[in-house]
């Protein structure tokens, strides 16, 4: 298991009620369940529609349970933005 950090952005963060928060997870799939564990409601709604970054780098269509966290990470959910 990896220490990382999960960040939230715009309605991820609203619905969190937090920016950030620390996870151990070896996968971005475990960090997520994570979440879902403790924010059960709309933040689970929410992250139907997010994006994610691992250190960085998207993780586009990558399957969840692939994507290898490091220690010291950072999980960045995005939900979608509007403008530019």
């Amino acid at each position: 298991m990896a220490k990382v950090t999960v960040r939230y952005w715009a309605a991820a963060k609203a619905a969190a009620g937090i920016a950030e928060e620390p996870f151990d997870a070896a996968t971005l799939a475990e960090a997520l369940a994570g979440v879902r564990e403790r924010h059960p409601g709309e933040l689970v709604r929410v992250l139907q529609r997010c994006s994610f970054l691992v250190d960085g780098d998207p993780v586009g269509t990558r399957g969840h349970e692939t994507v290898r966290l490091a220690e010291g990470g950072t999980v960045e959910v995005l939900p979608p933005f509007a403008g530019g």
